[in-house]
């Protein structure tokens, strides 16, 4: 990715950071360990981004 970036791919790195986080203990304890894991957790090596730069 170019090192120069625009605002809007700036914003779109930064929510996909921010989606990237585990599950609240405070939630799998609520849910019983129903819900443990993060479904829209990736590894920055095996998943990519499919962002379209404009």
């Amino acid at each position: 990715m170019s090192r120069n970036k625009t605002l809007k791919m700036k914003l779109r790195l930064i929510k996909k950071m921010k989606q990237n986080k585990r599950i609240p203990v405070l939630v799998i304890g609520k849910t019983n360990r129903k819900i443990t894991t993060n479904s829209k957790s990736r590894n920055w090596r095996s998943k990519k981004l499919k962002l379209k730069v404009k």
